[in-house]
């Protein structure tokens, strides 16, 4: 029954949008040839309608219909390689192949998925291996996407090295996927990032070595035309290039990254969701959220205790908009802005700024107990989304907070 949702949903508005031409030219022929019946002999009707159809075609067909077998119908684009429309072929492939994606029950990346600091001084040879798959998940309750991913989650793995390591890379393309993919990596000082070197067809795998030559917190993402629709689909994610000599200590760190998603069918249409091209190009997500969904980040499931000093990752997989990040109820001690290294920090920031394809390294100490809230600072995005929750667990401070909270589980706190 599920199945029959899903792709009842996703039909009904590709036929709609793609199909609401072909209708309306076909009733408006219907209408003319009742008006000219009425005055005319049907020898004389046929003679004009014939007329009419074959100019409608003439000045039709050499504009309309190369750019009409794609969805959305009719996109023009201008970037260097090929638009994010949707060709027609490539949605009867995913029809064919529903059965086979895999259906993940929480797409999300654990932000307390963190790899642990390294220790080691000296350089080394770090091999990492990831997995590009395309999979079905929920964004909201009932509300599922064809999600494209690196090994399975959004964000992807949190990878970790250190100033000076050479990096050897495996992406390997899961054989049940449709499309290729491919990773560049902002940590990378070399053409296209990586891109070019790991561009893999489904069931292909290529390996790229690279120096990890700058410290600083990095994006990493597909960048196989097009870019911006791969993204947009969920791939994206960080790694860290740490300094010689490692950063500064803390007791806790935290993966946080901020990702849009654009549907055709408004925010909360239950089923299987196409994703819109159209919206996209607009900069006009229907969702906007942290670690691959609504509702990732839980105080249910993240906590920290009182007097520990957290760091955060921060990333922003775009593909349009800038976060405003901000933790409602603390100030951040440190801010790495735009997450270099090297250079100034930034002390007591109450909101950083996150751009599309960047990121931040944030810091704060966990005085008062009670529910935080973090979120993009552009309030309206809360209502698409952006927000997530932490729980600080610890003795009262009436010395630092003294004032009655019972009405925290009504205030989304």
């Amino acid at each position: 029954m599920n199945w029959i949702t899903d792709v009842w949903s996703l039909l009904y508005y590709l036929i709609v949008q793609g199909f609401g031409l072909v209708l309306a030219g076909a009733a408006a022929v219907v209408f003319l040839f009742i008006v000219l019946r009425r005055h005319h002999s049907l020898k004389v009707t046929l003679l004009l309608g014939a007329f009419f159809v074959g100019s409608m075609l003439f000045f039709w067909f050499p504009v309309g219909v190369p750019q009409n077998l794609q969805y959305p119908f009719g996109l023009t684009t201008y970037g260097p390689a090929e638009g994010p429309a949707l060709p027609l072929k490539n949605i009867f492939r995913f029809f064919a192949n529903l059965g086979n994606f895999e259906r993940v029950a929480d797409i999300s990346r654990d932000p307390q998925d963190v790899p642990k600091e390294i220790v080691r001084n000296e350089k080394g040879e770090v091999e990492i291996n990831i997995l590009a798959k395309e999979v079905l998940s929920e964004i909201a309750p009932g509300v599922v996407v064809n999600y494209w991913t690196f090994d399975g989650t959004v964000p992807g793995p949190f990878l970790r090295v250190r100033e000076g390591d050479t990096v050897v890379l495996t992406l390997r393309n899961d054989p049940s996927s449709l499309h290729m993919h491919s990773i560049d990596l902002h940590a990378v000082t070399g053409p296209g990032g990586g891109a070019v070197a790991t561009d893999v067809e489904p069931g292909e795998e290529k390996t790229l070595r690279f120096k990890a030559l700058n410290p600083g917190l990095y994006v990493y993402h597909c960048a196989h035309p097009n870019v911006a629709n791969h993204m947009a689909h969920g791939m994206y994610g960080l790694i860290l290039v740490e300094p010689k000599g490692g950063l500064p200590p803390v007791d806790r760190e935290l993966y946080v990254m901020q990702g849009e998603m654009y549907t055709a069918a408004p925010r909360g249409t239950k089923g299987l969701q196409v994703i819109d091209a159209t919206k996209m190009l607009s900069g006009n997500p229907e969702y906007i959220f942290f670690n691959g969904r609504v509702g990732a980040i839980s105080k249910d499931e993240l906590s920290v205790q009182q007097g520990e000093k957290v760091r955060m990752y921060v990333g922003n997989g775009g593909v349009n908009l800038i976060s405003s990040f901000h933790l409602i109820g603390e100030i951040f001690d440190t801010v790495y802005p735009e997450a270099q290294m090297g250079g100034a920090t930034f002390k007591n920031v109450q909101t950083t700024l996150v751009p599309a394809g960047g990121a931040a390294i944030t810091e704060f100490t966990a005085d008062v107990p009670g529910g935080y809230v973090l979120v993009d600072h552009a309030l309206a995005r809360i209502d698409k989304g952006a927000w997530g929750t932490l729980k600080v667990e610890g003795e009262a401070r009436p010395d630092l907070f003294d004032g009655d909270l019972s009405g925290a589980e009504h205030s989304g706190h």
